[in-house]
This record gives structure tokens, C-alpha cells and sequence, in this order.
């Protein structure tokens, strides 16, 4: 019984630490919701080509590997610095569809 509990918590520590290395780190999540209101969302939605892009339309580990492939269109992204598109990740990350808080903002 004793090596049944001590996998469990193995297995619980492991699975811990894989979750945290697909985290989005040191992005401002409140900022990034304004920059993703204010500029993204313009080219996003519903009626645009590709449909409406929220938090929702991707994992965490979705959004982790769209900006981690960075195939957005370049002009879009060149007027955000690197710490705007870690921002931008960071809201995204945190409210995808398998995060804690999902969210589409509205």
C-alpha cells in the first residue's frame, strides 16, 4: 500500500512540474487583455476570415506553440514589443479553454 502511495505522489509531482514548464511566465495578464481588446480583436472576429479568436479557441499548450512557431502575420506583431506579445500570451494562457479560468473576452 505504501508503494501505491509513494507512486501516486511521484506521479502528482511529475505531473505538477510538466504543467508548469508549458506556463506562460512574466507576462501581465491584465495588460495583455487591453492589447488583445484593443488590437487584436479588431482583426478577430466573428465575421473575419478563420472566425472569432478568444482564449477559448486554444489549450494552453495550443497558445503555447502558436507563439512559440511565431507564424502570425509579421505586421501585425511588429508594432508589439516583446513584452506586449508577453503579455498578450500570458491573458491567453491564463483563460484557455483548460485553464482554471476560462474566458472569451467579451
Amino acid at each position: 500500500m505504501k508503494t501505491i502511495t509513494k507512486a501516486i505522489a511521484i506521479l502528482s509531482i511529475a505531473a505538477l512540474c510538466a504543467t508548469s514548464a508549458l506556463a506562460a511566465e512574466g507576462g501581465n495578464p491584465k495588460k495583455g487583455k487591453y492589447l488583445f481588446k484593443k488590437s487584436c480583436k479588431t482583426c478577430h472576429v466573428e465575421d473575419a476570415e478563420g472566425g472569432e479568436v478568444t482564449p477559448l479557441n486554444r489549450t494552453q499548450a495550443q497558445w503555447d506553440r502558436f507563439f512559440e512557431r511565431n507564424k502570425h502575420n509579421a505586421d501585425a506583431w511588429n508594432k508589439f514589443s516583446e513584452g506586449d506579445l508577453k503579455d498578450i500570451k500570458q491573458f491567453l494562457f491564463d483563460h484557455a479553454a483548460d485553464s482554471d479560468q476560462p474566458e472569451t473576452c467579451g
